[in-house]
């Protein structure tokens, strides 16, 4: 196993668990929702799955950047993490409190060092 593997897996790591200490500060700052809801919208059933992929692909690219080939390593983080660059950046002016804004910027630059590794990966 390359050391560049276990730098990319640790990265998902840490967006990993960036995502979820957001969203603990935000169930005891009391930024959360009704359960149930969203922005005052009622979560259906498939909402609830396309969040469950959206939160689960962190975790699975800590498997994947350890167990895929080169190429197909390389190109999976790239992907992933551009989409979650894009993704949460899009996001950042939805969310008011700050803590949340610096979280998603934390998240931003591990996303940005992600494609930079896979990137330059020789």
């Amino acid at each position: 196993m390359e050391a560049i593997q276990i730098k990319l897996s640790g990265l998902w790591v840490a967006v990993m668990l960036t995502f979820l200490l957001g969203d603990v500060l935000r169930i005891y700052s009391g930024d959360f929702n009704t359960p149930g809801m969203f922005s005052g919208t009622k979560v259906t059933q498939p909402m609830w799955l396309g969040i469950a992929i959206l939160m689960v692909m962190p975790i699975v690219m800590v498997v994947l950047s350890l167990l895929l080939p080169y190429s197909a390593n390389r190109w999976a983080n790239i992907v992933v993490a551009v989409f979650f660059f894009l993704f949460n950046a899009v996001s950042i002016p939805t969310y008011p409190s700050a803590y949340d804004k610096f979280l998603l910027f934390v998240s931003l630059i591990f996303n940005a060092l992600t494609v930079w590794y896979a990137w330059t990966w020789v």
